[in-house]
């Protein structure tokens, strides 16, 4: 019988050990008990605290705890495998509860229109299910690459990895761990400085302009970026940029697979080259992707026709047609729907770089651009909501998978095992998120009636109330929309370093920039210097061990600082 704790162990080709799956009795328990810990946690400090902390770790260390009991079946749990499908399934009830499920249903409350929470919270739903859906289809693909950095799925992977192997590497998570804890227990981002030892350079680079620049624009240039529109506006000369950037990798039919010349993926044609040995004996392979150009054209559009399906039933149930004549009815539609699908991919892009939802942000342009155009206020409600409901559960499922693909990458044969892991933490999730809608219905109206909400569902009812008192507006936003556009096209769809700089612009978090630049410089400094100490001692590659310690110093600083925000829930109680 095989160690539960060891890594996938190798196997003869064409011969894929199974992967654990989200609905054996034992996983499938312990996942739901801790999917409604989970969504009560989110729900419960979205409402006070406005925040929603990444839960992953806990589940993962819960999922730890467990698997060290000797009862029943409840040692499997020591299986890193299943202590991710765990993790994938709080984490996953938390933001579906927290963000795409009581913050859009709280903007018809807010408005005075109760009689609209139910058609709201439908919408919300299929959001959520929609946004789900299409990660799982497109991760992993030139847009959204596994080997992008996705910090929260690091910090997941490398504490199961520090739990199940214990060392020196538990030892250097557990410090930095320590270190982000007691960071932010003085207020400090340290989530900032984690992801900054984790993700791309040059993005995250600009990531902190942007947040030095909206910490100190106000008290050094005498300048209010928000009323002038200075983020939205570059968020959206980036954002459009970005979406064209995407749909060029979309019609980009040599960004295949696996690097076949017809672009069938991974099993149907093996690489070329030195490569083609890794294939036959199954091992993985890191410039190999799984989705291809086609599946990413299919996913996306997918998408794209469930949403606007979703907003046919919004406005069905919402009632809004009485405020809208037909052609505007139509135009809502096709708005709501190319809203969804934009404030998912820009909120995606800027996680997988940055491990920060810029989602309240991104909502916030949409609607501004609502009030530009007229729309009545219920229907701009609906379309906030909905907007709203997608973003943060289409980014977490993507820091799960980098999780799982990290797990997973000593099995053999490996493409196989990750497809079949993939798809158990797709399920996992599932379950997770019907944990969720399960305690939204049930604990939405006592919350909100005792004036629970969350306090950015305010902001946006506010919002619309006051309407647009710039009559320049658009103007400012089209103007600062050319810098923002400019940015994003010479960094390339790689780094995102538009959407980066306007997301640090959105974001405005104190402290958060200095300490993203401190900590790239430390990266850079000492990835130099091991560099040269490796180079003396002839090493055969001086990057890996500064980039596994590093790994771990960011992957434990995320952890610390989620564990921090997770333990304020004893002010919310």
């Amino acid at each position: 019988m095989s160690n539960p704790s060891s890594p996938p162990p190798t196997a003869q080709p064409g011969r894929a050990r199974a992967h654990p799956g989200a609905l054996e009795p034992v996983t499938l328990v312990v996942t739901v008990l801790l999917s409604v810990l989970g969504a009560v946690i989110g729900l419960v400090l979205i409402t006070t605290l406005g925040i929603a902390p990444n839960t992953s770790v806990i589940g993962a260390l819960i999922a730890m705890l467990i698997g060290r009991v000797s009862f029943a079946a409840l040692s499997r749990m020591r299986d890193p495998q299943r202590q991710n499908l765990v993790q994938s399934a709080i984490s996953g009830s938390t933001f579906a509860a927290a963000n795409s499920l009581v913050t859009p249903i709280a903007v018809p409350f807010l408005l005075g229109k109760p009689n609209l929470v139910w058609p709201m919270l439908g919408g919300a739903v299929i959001g959520l299910a929609v946004d789900s859906w299409v990660l799982y289809r497109v991760f992993d693909s030139r847009l959204l690459p596994a080997t992008g950095a996705w910090p929260a799925g690091i910090a997941a992977a490398e504490t199961i990895k520090a739990g199940d192997e214990g060392g020196r590497k538990a030892k250097l998570l557990g410090l930095s761990a320590v270190v982000g804890f007691l960071g932010s227990l003085f207020k400090l981002p340290m989530s900032a400085a984690g992801v900054a030892f984790l993700g791309n350079i040059w993005a995250l680079l600009m990531f902190g302009v942007g947040l030095l620049v909206a910490q100190y624009a106000p008290t050094v240039l005498h300048v209010d970026l928000a009323a002038n529109y200075v983020p939205h506006g570059v968020m959206i000369g980036a954002g459009l940029v970005a979406l064209v950037q995407a749909v060029l990798l979309m019609r980009d039919r040599k960004g295949r697979a696996g690097g076949a010349a017809d672009g069938s993926t991974v099993p149907e044609r093996a690489a070329e080259g030195g490569r083609a040995a890794q294939h036959e004996q199954g091992a993985f392979t890191p410039d190999v992707r799984t989705v291809d150009a086609p599946r990413l054209r299919r996913g996306l559009l997918e998408g794209l026709a469930l949403f606007l399906t979703g907003a046919v039933l919004i406005a069905l149930t919402g009632g809004i047609a009485a405020d809208m004549g037909g052609a505007g009815l139509v135009g809502w539609v096709l708005l709501a729907g190319v809203a969804a699908l934009v404030h998912q991919l820009i909120v995606g892009l800027a996680a997988m770089h940055s491990g920060w939802f810029p989602a309240f942000a991104v909502t916030l342009i949409f609607l501004i651009l609502g009030l530009v155009l007229g729309i009545p206020m219920v229907p701009l409600a609906l379309l906030v909501g909905y907007a709203a409901s997608t973003g943060p559960a289409f980014a977490d499922v993507g820091f799960d998978f980098k999780a799982g693909w990290l797990l997973r990458k000593g099995a053999v044969p490996w493409h196989p095992y990750e497809m079949a892991g993939r798809r158990q933490q797709y399920i996992a999730q599932l379950v997770g998120f019907a944990v969720a809608i399960l305690v939204v219905v049930i604990a939405w109206k006592p919350f909100f009636e005792d004036g629970r909400v969350p306090p950015v569902a305010q902001v946006y009812v506010d919002t619309i109330k006051a309407g647009l008192s710039d009559s320049h507006a658009l103007t400012l936003m089209v103007l600062w929309a050319i810098p923002g556009a400019l940015v994003q096209f010479f960094g390339g769809s790689s780094r995102q370093m538009g959407v980066l700089l306007a997301t640090g612009l959105l974001v405005a978090t104190p402290q958060a920039g200095w300490l993203v630049l401190a900590a790239l410089a430390v990266r850079f400094g000492y990835s130099r210097w091991t560099a040269r100490r490796a180079r003396a001692a002839a090493a055969t590659d001086p990057r890996i061990d500064a980039d596994n310690d590093l790994a771990l110093v960011g992957a434990g600083l995320v952890a610390g600082s989620s564990l921090h925000d997770v333990s304020q829930i004893y002010k919310a109680l």
